[in-house]
C-alpha cells in the first residue's frame, strides 16, 4: 500500500477523533471546560472561585452543631417531681402536743416524725395525713412543702416540713453507644448543670479515639450530631443537659473521596475513600493525604471541591437561587494552584464529611492520548500493509513460481 493511502487513511481517522470529540476516549471524570461550563444535564450545580471572600462567607456560615440545632442555652431549670418519683416527707412542729408530736415526744431526740415514702401516682399527687391530696408533679421540693404548710398549720404548732426525692425515677438522661459504661442517670435535683461532656464523663468516657468519636443528642423529638473533638474543642456546642435528653456515641471516620489526577492515582486507581484520621482538616492536607497532584497528568488551575451548601449560603456565595430548590443547593468550588496564593487559601478552607474533590486532566494530557491513539493506529496500517503485501510473494514461493521483480530461492 502506497504512503499517499497511508496518509489519507491517518486523516481520516484524525477527523473521525476530531468529530468524536475528547468523549471518544477513556477519562476519569468531566473535562476542567465542563465544570467551568456551570451546565449539568442531570443536576444544576453552582461554580464558586475560591478567593478570601469566599472562605470568609464559609468560615462564618460554619456548621453550628448542637448549639446550632438546640438554640436555648439557657442553665437547665430546677428539677420538679414527677410521676413515679418516690418522696420522702420529715414533718417538725415547735413543741411536742401538736399534730404530729405526742406529749411523749420529750424523750425523743427531736420534735419531728418521719412518715413513708410515697409514690408520685399517675394524677401526679401524694397524700399528707390532715391535708389530703397534695400536687406533686411538675412541682419543685419548696412549692410541696408550703402547699403542706399551708394545709396543716391551723392544727400543727408552728409546722416546718423538709421533702425530698428519695427515688429519682423521672428526668432520667441516657448515654448509650461507644462509651466503656453506658447508662441512665436522673438529673440532680440540686440543679448541678451538667453540659453534654459531663454526661459522657458519667458514663465512662468514649470507648474509641476521640477524632473517629460521633455525638448524637435527641431532645424533644429533633436530633442533632457533632463530632466528639468538637464538643471538647468548641465550648459552645458542650450545651446543658435536660431531662429526657439521650445521647448517643459511635464511631465513624470523617472522610473525603477523591477523584482524578491526582498523586494517588496509580496502576489504574483514580479514586480514593480518604479518612480525615484528625476531626478537622484543611483542603490542602486533603489534597496531600490524596497524593497531591499529578506531575504529568493534573491541571493545577483545576481542582475541584464538591459540596452541598444551605441556601442562605449559597446566596451569599453568589448563587442564582431561582436554578435550585430545597434546602440545599449543590456548589462546586475551584482553587488554582497555578497561583502561588492559592496553596494559603486552601489551608484556610476546612473540609467536611462526605466532600469530593476532583482535579481535571491538563489540556495536553487529553491531547497526548489522540497522538498515542493516532500512532497505534498508523502502526496497525503499516504492519496489515506490509502483510498484504507479502502475501502474493509467499503464495508464488509455494508454488515454485517466481512472480515479476522477484526472486524465489526453493529447494526441493
Amino acid at each position: 500500500m502506497s504512503g499517499s493511502r497511508i496518509g489519507l487513511i491517518s486523516l481520516a481517522a484524525l477527523a473521525m477523533l476530531g468529530s468524536g470529540g475528547c468523549s471518544y476516549f477513556p477519562v476519569n471524570g468531566p473535562s476542567s471546560a465542563d465544570v467551568e461550563a456551570g451546565k449539568s444535564e442531570t443536576v444544576p450545580y453552582q461554580l464558586v472561585k475560591l478567593t478570601p471572600e469566599t472562605i470568609d462567607i464559609l468560615a462564618a456560615h460554619e456548621p453550628k452543631g448542637l448549639a446550632g440545632a438546640f438554640t436555648d442555652q439557657r442553665p437547665p431549670s430546677k428539677i420538679v417531681f414527677g410521676i413515679g418519683d418516690v418522696v420522702s416527707i420529715t414533718v417538725f412542729e415547735a413543741a411536742a402536743g401538736g399534730l404530729f408530736i405526742p406529749l411523749e415526744a420529750g424523750v425523743r431526740p427531736g420534735n419531728y416524725v418521719t412518715l413513708p415514702d410515697q409514690i408520685v401516682d399517675n394524677n401526679g399527687y401524694i397524700s399528707f395525713p390532715y391535708a389530703g391530696l397534695i400536687k406533686a408533679a411538675g412541682r419543685d421540693n419548696v412549692q410541696v412543702q408550703n402547699d403542706i404548710v399551708d394545709k396543716i398549720k391551723n392544727r400543727a404548732i408552728e409546722p416546718q416540713l423538709l421533702v425530698t426525692l428519695s427515688q429519682q425515677r423521672t428526668s432520667l438522661i441516657s448515654v448509650v453507644g461507644a462509651v466503656n459504661t453506658p447508662l441512665r442517670f436522673a438529673v440532680p435535683m440540686t440543679g448541678a448543670q451538667d453540659r453534654v461532656l459531663d454526661a459522657i464523663t458519667r458514663a465512662g468516657g468514649i470507648s474509641g479515639p476521640g477524632y473517629a468519636s460521633w455525638v448524637m443528642l435527641e431532645r424533644g423529638g429533633r436530633r442533632a450530631t457533632v463530632p466528639f473533638e468538637n464538643l471538647v474543642m468548641n465550648a459552645e456546642n458542650n450545651i446543658y443537659i435536660l431531662p429526657g435528653d439521650r445521647i448517643y456515641v459511635y464511631q465513624e471516620q470523617q472522610k473525603f473521596i477523591a477523584f482524578g489526577a491526582t498523586g494517588g492515582n496509580t496502576a489504574g486507581v483514580a479514586q480514593n475513600e480518604i479518612p480525615f484520621d484528625a476531626w478537622r482538616l484543611n483542603l490542602a492536607e486533603a489534597v496531600a493525604k490524596a497524593g497531591g497532584l499529578g506531575d504529568l497528568q493534573a491541571d493545577p488551575g483545576a481542582v475541584f471541591l464538591y459540596r452541598q451548601e444551605p441556601r442562605d449560603v449559597a446566596q451569599l456565595l453568589g448563587a442564582d437561587m431561582m436554578r435550585f430548590g430545597g434546602p440545599l443547593v449543590p456548589v462546586i468550588f475551584q482553587i488554582d494552584f497555578r497561583d502561588p496564593g492559592g496553596y494559603f487559601l486552601a489551608t484556610r478552607l476546612q473540609m467536611r464529611n462526605d466532600d469530593i474533590i476532583f482535579v481535571a486532566n491538563a489540556h495536553s494530557y487529553e491531547g497526548s492520548k489522540i497522538l498515542t491513539y493516532v500512532s497505534l493506529m498508523m502502526s496497525a496500517i503499516s504492519n496489515t500493509s506490509t502483510a498484504v503485501v507479502a502475501i502474493p510473494t509467499a503464495n508464488a514461493a509455494v508454488h515454485y513460481h517466481t512472480l515479476p521483480g522477484a526472486v524465489v530461492t526453493a529447494t526441493p
